[in-house]
């Protein structure tokens, strides 16, 4: 009899486990639809707002900095969904919005002091 109570047990745990890997496998499909969603929105709100030559200008600095683009479509979808993006922005425009964003470069000079 405890031979059965036990596989009974086993049996129940077993489909517990697999009830929740399916629910799990369920959730991450639903956040990758989710992600995929928002990207295809994303990118459609940075094709209206930007020109060829400025996305273009993008898709190069994401070879070397995609975390920096990143911020900036992020921070361009935002403007643009909240009403404040004027038109398109055009090549010029972006270059300036990385002159404001990127870190300025520290010249360091050694002199030395001869004796």
């Amino acid at each position: 009899m405890a031979d059965e109570e036990l596989e009974l047990l086993r049996r129940q745990r077993m489909q517990r486990l697999l009830q929740a890997q399916m629910q799990a496998q369920m959730e991450a499909q639903r956040e990758e639809e989710a992600r995929r969603e928002f990207e295809e929105r994303k990118r459609l709100i940075l094709r209206q707002i930007l020109t060829s030559s400025a996305r273009e200008r993008l898709n190069t600095i994401r070879m070397t900095r995609p975390e920096l683009v990143e911020q900036i479509e992020n921070q361009l979808v935002l403007l643009a969904q909240s009403g404040r993006i004027k038109g398109m922005i055009n090549d010029e425009q972006l270059k300036e919005i990385l002159r404001q964003i990127m870190p300025r470069k520290r010249e360091i000079t050694i002199r030395r002091i001869s004796k």
